[in-house]
């Protein structure tokens, strides 16, 4: 027994030499005992706190450097968030009618009274035909009617003569009462002759009267579907194609008022309370940081209400807030129409106490 484990032995040995000495380590009698991993251990903590002051002096530096950037309001400044609105006009028919012309398309600016559709109105054309043929016929039975007059006023004068000849002849006795009264009667009928005329004059007046009023109504009908723009400003969607039959009251465009923009935002009863109508203000927005737009608060809600899902503010939202809507000067808007866009989000600032200044980042171009 004992010769077969030396010869076990032997056979063993060559290949304990052909491991590799890098796996001698795994051999039990090479284990590193446990107060030997420590070392490693306290290092691997070290290292970790370093990480920890670094990444956190790295996030100080970057507050600091922040804080620099974005200095605090101060006291006497309000903000929220909101959106930059302007006011949409809609163009559309006023009678039901085909659209014949589409003359703008979106993204056009137009100006005032600038053409931008216009309906079929061949029909009213027609009724308009009949109208002026009505008013060149009651124009020749005014004109009828007046010449009746003037013969009237010829035929009572010669009887006004001819009765004060009788009557002077009768004080003398050369003619009789007989033809005196012929000749009053004649004079009266005369008279009743041109009251008759004058009231036919009236009539074939007040019928070519009419007759033009009847016209101008179509022409207005005709206008009316030929659609203007009512103010300056921006084709926002096209709602119409030519050729579609549009009811009354049918839309065709939708355009934005370049002059009314505005921008709502919602403030806490201790802020809302101390904002004034006309009170300075400040736009600015996301797409423009460092382009604050001087506006003015035109309107402050007289009631609270619960803030809209589409603003975020610094508060819950279901607590009630007040609206304040803050608008741009129309000259300034006037001036930059090619730059004004609606539903940018951005953030209003109000300035409620006047004895501070605006900071500098606020402070704006005037």
């Amino acid at each position: 027994m004992q010769d077969q484990d030396n010869q076990l032995r032997a056979d063993a040995q060559p290949l304990k030499e052909f491991v590799s000495p890098s796996l001698a380590p795994f051999e039990p009698q090479q284990h590193l005992p446990s107060a030997r991993r420590m070392p490693g251990r306290r290092r691997l903590r070290w290292i970790a706190i370093a990480a920890v002051a670094l990444v956190s002096g790295a996030g100080g530096a970057g507050y600091y450097f922040w804080q620099r950037a974005h200095p605090p309001l101060p006291v006497g400044i309000s903000f929220g968030n909101g959106r930059v609105e302007a006011d949409e006009i809609d163009i559309d028919t006023k009678f039901a009618a085909r659209v014949t012309e589409l003359l703008v398309d979106i993204g056009d600016s137009v100006s005032p009274g600038q053409v931008l559709a216009r309906m079929d109105t061949q029909d009213i054309q027609q009724s308009l035909s009949k109208s002026e043929a009505q008013i060149r016929q009651a124009q020749r039975l005014v004109d009828e009617a007046e010449a009746n007059l003037a013969q009237q006023q010829t035929q009572k004068l010669l009887a006004e003569q001819e009765i004060d000849r009788t009557r002077a002849l009768l004080t003398k006795g050369w003619t009789t009462q007989e033809i005196a009264d012929q000749r009053q009667q004649a004079r009266d009928g005369a008279v009743a002759a041109l009251n008759a005329a004058q009231a036919r004059v009236h009539v074939a007046r007040h019928a070519l009267e009419a007759a033009e009023h009847d016209a101008e109504f179509f022409r207005v009908q005709i206008a009316d579907n030929t659609l203007v723009a009512p103010k300056a400003g921006r084709i926002q969607y096209r709602l119409a194609n030519i050729g579609e039959v549009l009811p009354a009251g049918g839309k065709v465009f939708t355009m934005l008022d370049l002059s009314y923009v505005y921008m709502d935002i919602y403030l806490s009863t201790q802020e809302a309370g101390k904002v004034k109508i006309g009170t300075d203000a400040r736009i600015v927005l996301d797409a423009y940081p460092d382009h604050p737009i001087p506006a003015k608060v035109s309107f402050v809600a007289s009631q609270a209400q619960f803030t809209p899902k589409t603003v975020e503010t610094q508060s819950e939202r279901d607590k009630l807030m007040f609206r304040i809507r803050m608008r741009v000067d129309e000259n300034r808007l006037l001036a930059h129409a090619d730059a004004v866009r609606s539903g940018l989000p951005g953030i209003g600032y109000i300035r409620s106490d006047t004895a501070i200044s605006w900071p500098k980042s606020l402070q704006g171009t005037p």
